[in-house]
């Protein structure tokens, strides 16, 4: 189960450092050719989210990493389970039909969290 953890785990701690990182520091313009819904969000919001997916990807890492409030990783993966089902509505009512990612994230942090458990 640490094996598979740490691989579902990482994959997702990877994703949203990546995600996170461009919605907190990249302009509205930048991030429209990947991310057509931020025309429909405030900046702040957008950039609130990005933060959040960092912040989400730290708690999936150090915590078990370093054995300090290791529950955290629950947390965080059950966050980001949270996150992908409000974000399948935002696709779909925007037109932006491709919600694949959305679903895929969802299963892989609710496995996540099913194995942080």
């Amino acid at each position: 189960m640490t094996i598979a953890y740490w691989i579902a785990a990482g994959l997702l701690a990877l994703f949203y450092l990546y995600a996170g990182t461009l919605k907190a520091l990249r302009t509205r313009d930048r991030l429209r050719p990947m991310m057509a819904w931020v025309d429909r969000l405030p900046m702040p919001v957008v950039r609130a989210i990005g933060v959040v997916e960092v912040l989400g990807a730290l708690g999936l890492v150090l915590p078990p990493l370093t054995g300090v409030a290791p529950w955290l990783a629950l947390v965080a993966a059950a966050g980001f389970v949270l996150l992908q089902a409000a974000a399948i509505p935002v696709h779909l009512t925007g037109g932006d039909r491709r919600i694949a990612l959305n679903v895929v994230l969802v299963l892989l942090a609710g496995l996540t969290a099913w194995l942080a458990a």
